[in-house]
């Protein structure tokens, strides 16, 4: 049951991911993408990491995507344009490709040894006490770093869209 749920949401994640890159208008990409992050949370859920699964919701598919989706309105950004490639381009595009993703998995499995699969639910440190405790001991200076800078980055914003009143 488990790889019947994680087939459908990865196939769910890869068709959304390909939508973002496609299509030309950008609500609708937004809207792949938040597609792709839902699916990633699902993917967390069956290996076990819950609180992972619910910061990517949170996180990304909710505030991040709320945020691109006001700058997009914001800017005004109506559909892309397609330009017209050469022919040569069109036709040499896809096989070339093809040869790059075989060459590149050709590569990737010589160069990395077969390891133990992934077990749904085997991952154990994906709590919210499991997080936490790494966060505020392990990790607490590059978070309190980032914290840092996406305070600076926010009063960058703030400065940079402020105008003067007349």
């Amino acid at each position: 049951m488990n790889a019947i749920v994680f087939l459908i949401f990865a196939a769910v994640a890869v068709i959304c991911g390909i939508n973002v890159v496609v299509r030309t208008h950008p609500i609708s990409c937004a809207l792949a993408l938040i597609g792709t992050m839902a699916s990633l949370s699902v993917l967390y859920l069956l290996l076990g990491a819950q609180f992972i699964a619910a910061a990517q919701v949170f996180v990304y598919a909710g505030a991040i995507m709320v945020l691109f989706v006001f700058v997009i309105m914001l800017l005004n950004a109506g559909a892309e344009q397609k330009p017209h490639g050469a022919w040569m381009a069109r036709l040499t595009g896809a096989p070339l490709l093809v040869a790059l993703l075989g060459i590149l998995g050709f590569v990737i499995l010589r160069a990395f040894p077969r390891s133990e699969m992934a077990r749904f639910g085997g991952f154990t440190g994906g709590t919210v006490e499991n997080v936490g405790r790494a966060i505020f001991t392990t990790y607490l200076l590059p978070f309190e770093i980032t914290s840092i800078l996406v305070l600076s980055a926010i009063v960058g914003a703030v400065v940079l869209g402020y105008k003067e009143m007349d």
